[in-house]
């Protein structure tokens, strides 16, 4: 995959994150935290269904399709089964418990909600397998597209909704978000119709099936840990703390999700990279180097948004005031999952993925332990720190894991940096406002160590910088 065809497939989550930055505030300020907070509980139902209906087949469509030269017969039989699934899922619910997921995820019985969550399900099922489709095809471009469509929807519904005045309602909220799955889907349809109609005059091999789900059996556990890992904050907050707490914690997530932009983009590029190496036998001493890459860029995030993590009050109604001091804790999920996928190389390169898997269930355990504990007393800043202390300790056993299968890694340095980071986040979450001035003196403070710690990392992306910019400005001059 070349430099301008990882640009096209980057080009949507980067754009996409960045329009759901810009949504967080409108919504905000439009609808009550209440609300927000039941919008997350769609949000995790949707991730769950995903991996439940998938049955981990999605991945082995992904796994096959360049050896399988009958792709319209791997697709029926990836996708069928999922399908056939849900649909009876869908079928029990509507008609034997209309009330049951409205009552489940929002508090509110409502057989109008139950449907549109259904729904909702169904198109983000949809979505996946339609979107892997795309993806296995190199269209990069359309992928893009695919990941900006419903985020842009969304934000046009919504500020039609401010400018019409329009009643602010859950269900009105909830329309939104389904009306932005449903153009994202119509897109897909389109762009897969060929591949649809051939898949669907296609015989499933029961042979091949099994095979199949051999494969995927592992990758529901795997998954479903992972899952847990980045959703039991906010189920915990549901179950032991209040929608509205639920609402602060979740725009913190949302304006969190710049880090996520950086995990996506480096999980795109970093993977195709370090494979090839491997099977080339070459540069696999660069992972260190890379490793400390990443880890310098990961503690300059973490103190630039401790520093200027006060800005975003400005963006936020009173009600929101504690985002600032939790945005920080919250930064921890997609930043140490990220530096965590540098040193993990290891367990894919042995091909031991039951080490990855335990080290997602370990965590998960943790995240829901510590949760337990804290979230009764501290609310959505208890969510933020004990997700935080898990994604430590997650990225502390990959990396052990990784050097007891594969090659001892340097990780001192990684696991002192990193943990210093988490402490420091979980003082602002839960001292910040009593601390006042004197907390921004330590990320200050910290950020001057890591300057020297880092030094080189800083000034080779700095001389990368210059040299790039010089060579631009050669070629347009």
């Amino acid at each position: 995959m070349n430099a301008k065809k990882i640009a096209s497939f980057a080009l949507g989550p980067v754009l996409s994150a960045l329009l759901g930055l810009i949504s967080v505030p409108i919504v905000a300020w439009y609808f009550s935290a209440e609300d927000i907070g039941r919008i997350t509980m769609l949000q995790i139902s949707m991730t769950l269904a995903i991996m439940m209906f998938s049955m981990g087949l999605d991945q082995a469509y992904v796994r096959e399709y360049h050896e399988e030269h009958n792709k319209p017969a791997l697709l029926k039989l990836t996708l069928l089964p999922g399908t056939i699934l849900l649909f009876v899922f869908c079928l029990v619910l509507a008609v034997w418990f209309p009330f049951f997921l409205s009552n489940l995820l929002f508090g509110i019985k409502s057989a109008l909600l139950s449907s549109f969550v259904i729904v909702a399900i169904v198109l983000s099922f949809l979505t996946r397998f339609l979107s892997l489709i795309i993806r296995m095809q190199e269209q990069g471009w359309i992928f893009s597209i695919s990941q900006l469509l419903p985020k842009m929807t969304f934000l046009i519904l919504i500020g039609l909704y401010v400018l019409g005045n329009v009643d602010k309602q859950f269900i009105n909220l909830l329309l939104a978000n389904v009306i932005g799955m449903t153009s994202v889907v119509l897109l897909l349809f389109w762009r897969t119709r060929h591949e649809l109609l051939m898949a669907i005059k296609q015989k499933i091999e029961l042979k091949k099936l099994r095979d199949v789900l051999q494969y995927s059996y592992p990758l529901i556990i795997a998954g479903l840990a992972f899952w847990g890992l980045s959703s039991i904050d906010k189920v915990l907050l549901r179950s032991l703390s209040t929608f509205e707490q639920l609402g602060i914690y979740s725009v913190a997530v949302s304006f969190a999700a710049l880090g996520t932009i950086f995990q996506s983009v480096f999980s795109t590029v970093w993977a195709p990279i370090v494979y090839k190496w491997a099977a080339n036998n070459q540069n696999l001493e660069k992972v260190d180097e890379v490793t400390e890459h990443v880890l310098a860029f990961v503690v300059f995030v973490f103190c630039a948004a401790g520093l200027f993590s006060w800005v975003v009050s400005f963006f936020l109604p009173p009600q929101y005031n504690s985002v600032k001091y939790i945005l920080v804790a919250c930064l921890s999920a997609p930043l140490l999952y990220t530096l965590s996928e540098t040193t993990v190389v290891g367990i894919g390169l042995t091909k031991r993925m039951s080490f990855a898997m335990l080290a997602s269930v370990f965590a998960f355990l943790v995240c829901v332990l510590a949760g337990y504990l804290l979230i009764p007393i501290y609310g959505a800043a208890g969510a933020s720190v004990a997700t935080s202390f898990a994604f430590w300790l997650f990225l502390v056993m990959r990396t052990e894991f990784s050097s007891y299968v594969w090659r001892p890694l340097p990780r001192v340095k990684l696991y002192v940096c990193s943990l210093v980071c988490v402490l420091l986040s979980g003082v602002f979450a839960f001292y910040g406002e009593f601390l006042g001035q004197y907390i921004y003196g330590l990320w200050a403070f910290f950020s001057v160590v890591f300057g020297f710690l880092f030094k080189k990392s800083y000034i080779h992306v700095w001389s990368y910088l210059k040299s790039f910019l010089y060579i631009k400005d050669k070629g347009s001059a």
